[in-house]
């Protein structure tokens, strides 16, 4: 992904705001003089029961491994840093800290320390976003998703949104057309199994089957960039088979397309009528592959 490159200040105030550093110290706890009744703009123990995810969150994986390390430091240390969070009608919701309210559920604590503030939904939204990419935790795709979930949400035009986050408005578009991209392609790029610079190479070409044939190439073949680019140059020789064209799905389905996609390594078709029914296809391609996903389904 390209670097993201911090505006004067939007670092420092984010932090400033959110207090949300991960790295803790164990001699500044943040959970002295907590007082007993949660007030906005003060800093109170939580049940992990009344806190509920943050719906805006960009980042959709978190590394097991590291969530069970985090999980036994605090089952030694306690959690150190709060969370931060918003009321919500009876409960909480997450602003940030998601990483250290799952260890914490996972170390076993029914309550956490938790920076209580107030957050309208776009203000959680950009705040989620900002977050994650300042940590350039997210791939490309959730990347692209947030992008996007903030213009539709936040009525944004491409430099208002690139202003927001600290980057060019050419950036910001190149991370939309990742969305434009079939689906199969999009899980690869998820999953680190092509960079960008692939990507970028795959949205000149027009043809969708020509997309995916160059795709399979480039999984089969490890090519380069380089090499990728010069064959998108002389793809318009190929004749691939041209599939049949996907009916478009909203946002929220689309997110789930191309989670699923990503999940089982193939291209899932998510197909919803108007009446909320519909269907999940998943294409295999032999035995072998119907039986590693049935694994996946734990069948």
């Amino acid at each position: 992904m390209t670097s993201f490159q911090r505006k004067t200040g939007l670092g420092k105030g984010l932090s400033a705001l959110l207090d949300d550093n991960e790295t803790v110290n164990p001699a500044k706890s943040a959970v002295e003089n907590i007082p007993a009744t949660p007030q906005i703009g003060s800093i109170s123990h939580i049940k992990l029961v009344d806190i509920e995810t943050n719906p805006y969150q960009p980042r959709t994986e978190f590394d097991q491994v590291a969530l069970d390390e985090l999980s036994e430091s605090i089952k030694v240390q306690g959690l150190i840093q709060p969370i931060t969070v918003r009321k919500n009608g009876e409960k909480y919701q997450l602003i940030s800290g998601e990483r250290r309210f799952r260890a914490s559920k996972l170390a076993g604590l029914t309550e956490i320390p938790a920076y209580i503030r107030t957050a309208d939904n776009q203000q959680m939204l950009e705040m989620a976003l900002i977050e994650n990419i300042q940590r350039e935790n997210l791939n490309a795709i959730e990347v692209a998703l947030s992008f996007q979930q903030m213009i539709d949400e936040c009525n944004l035009k491409a430099e208002q949104l690139g202003e927001r986050v600290g980057k060019n408005r050419t950036t910001v578009a190149n991370y939309l057309r990742l969305l434009k991209l079939p689906p199969a392609i999009q899980a690869s790029i998820r999953d680190n199994k092509i960079s960008m610079g692939h990507a970028r190479a795959l949205i000149s070409v027009d043809d969708e089957a020509k997309q995916l044939f160059i795709h399979q190439e480039i999984l089969d073949k490890g090519l380069s960039v380089r090499k990728v680019e010069e064959l998108v140059r002389g793809i318009h020789h190929v004749q691939v088979k041209t599939p049949v064209k996907q009916e478009a799905v909203s946002f929220e389905y689309q997110k789930l397309q191309n989670d699923l996609a990503s999940k089982f390594a193939t291209k899932v078709k998510l197909k919803v009528k108007d009446n909320g029914k519909g269907a999940i296809e998943i294409p295999f391609v032999n035995n072998e592959d119907l039986n590693r996903i049935l694994e996946l389904l734990d069948w």
